[in-house]
C-alpha cells in the first residue's frame, strides 16, 4: 500500500483512540487537534499560564510514541491523585506546559515533544490563537466556555441551536497543509459539540475542506451524552457535522455490535442513551458497519475531576476498517 495520508481532526480519548491504532500501519499520520478546552487540568493551566490548553495535545502524543516506551506512554498520560495543589494534574499537561515557557512558542514546544517522545506522525493546534467555545441553545440560553458547554450547569436534555468561538480565529498554516494533502480526514469519535466541531469553527478550515480531495469519514459515537447530544440519531451527527464542515461527509464508519447490557445501564444512570443507526447509504453517501467495541471496561483515574466515557471503540479494530476505506 501507498503511503496514504490520514489527517484526524478533533480532541480528547476518541482522537487518541483512532491514532493510537493508526500509527500501526504505514500511513502517513497528522492530529489537527481542539484549542477550545477549559475544563480539568488543561483549564487549570491555561487558566494560571496564559497558554493554550494542552490536554488534547498530550494525548495525541502519548497515542503516537512507539509502543515499545509503554513506560513513557505511562508518565505523559499519568494523573496525580494527591497533593496540594498539583492534585488532578496530569504529567503529561505540566511537561507541554513547561516546554512551552522554556521554548516560547506552542508549535516550538510541540517540535520539541514529538523528538523526546518519538512520535509516528504530526500533532498541529487547529490555531495558535486562543478562544472561548459558546453555545446557544434552542429556548435561547447561551453558555460561555467549553467546560460549561460540556457539563452545563442546568444538567442537559436541551438541544443546542448553534456553537461557535469568540473571538474568531485563524487556523494554523500547518494545519491547514495538512487538510489540504490528505487522502481521508477523520471526524471523531468524540463529544460532538466541545471536541469534533470546535476545530471546524476556526476562520478557514471549511475553506481547505471545501477544496480537498480527501473524503471526509465520521467515525460514529457509541452513546448520546444527555449534556449536549440527548436524543440524537446517525442522521443528526451526520446532518450537524455537514453543516460545520461547509460540505457534505463522505461516510460514516458505525459500531454494528452489540453494547452490553451493563454497559448501557451504567450509561442510563447518566441520563445517557444507544444512538439509533437511522442513515442509509446513497450513491454520495457511504456506511460502513463492523464491530468496532473494546470489550475491557475503561475505568477513570484517581484524581481526574472530569466526566468521561468508559466504554470506547477499539483502534485496532478502528484502524483496520479506515485502511480498508483506503484501500
Amino acid at each position: 500500500m501507498r503511503n496514504f495520508k490520514i489527517t484526524v481532526i478533533g480532541g480528547g480519548t476518541g482522537t487518541f483512540v483512532v491514532l493510537r491504532g493508526l500509527k500501526n500501519y504505514p500511513v502517513d499520520l497528522s492530529a489537527i487537534v481542539t484549542v477550545a478546552d477549559s475544563g480539568g487540568s488543561s483549564g487549570r493551566l491555561r487558566s494560571e499560564f496564559g497558554f493554550l490548553p494542552v490536554g488534547d495535545l498530550r494525548q495525541c502524543l502519548a497515542a503516537l510514541a512507539k509502543d515499545s516506551d509503554e513506560a513513557l506512554i505511562h508518565l505523559l498520560t499519568y494523573r496525580f491523585n494527591r497533593g496540594e495543589g498539583i492534585k488532578g494534574h496530569n504529567v503529561g499537561n505540566l511537561i507541554l506546559t513547561a516546554l512551552r515557557d522554556i521554548y516560547g512558542s506552542e508549535p516550538k514546544a510541540l517540535e520539541a515533544a514529538s523528538h523526546i517522545f518519538r512520535i509516528s506522525g504530526r500533532v498541529y493546534p487547529v490555531s495558535l490563537s486562543e478562544s472561548t467555545l459558546c453555545a446557544i441553545y434552542e429556548d435561547g440560553l447561551k453558555v460561555s466556555g467549553e467546560h460549561e458547554v460540556d457539563e452545563p450547569e442546568f444538567g442537559g436534555g436541551k438541544r443546542i441551536a448553534k456553537v461557535f468561538l469568540e473571538p474568531s480565529i485563524r487556523i494554523y498554516p500547518k494545519a491547514a497543509e495538512a487538510v489540504r494533502n490528505a487522502d481521508l480526514v477523520v471526524l471523531g469519535p468524540g463529544d460532538i459539540y466541545t471536541s469534533t466541531i470546535p476545530c471546524l469553527l476556526v476562520d478557514g478550515l471549511r475553506a481547505v475542506l471545501k477544496k480537498s480531495k480527501a473524503r471526509i469519514c465520521y467515525v460514529m459515537n457509541l452513546m448520546n451524552r444527555f449534556s449536549q447530544a440527548h436524543g440524537y440519531k446517525a442522521s443528526d451527527y451526520i446532518s450537524e457535522l455537514s453543516r460545520y464542515c461547509g460540505r457534505p461527509v463522505d461516510l460514516a464508519v458505525v459500531n454494528s455490535s452489540r453494547i452490553p447490557k451493563e454497559v448501557v445501564a451504567a450509561y442510563i444512570k447518566e441520563k445517557a442513551s444507544v444512538i439509533e443507526d437511522d442513515r442509509q447509504e446513497t450513491k454520495k453517501f457511504k456506511v460502513v458497519r463492523a464491530d468496532l467495541v473494546k470489550q475491557s471496561k475503561i475505568e477513570r483515574q484517581d484524581g481526574d475531576s472530569l466526566q468521561r466515557s468508559f466504554f470506547r471503540h477499539d483502534g485496532d479494530k478502528l484502524a483496520r476498517v479506515l485502511i480498508k476505506i483506503l484501500l
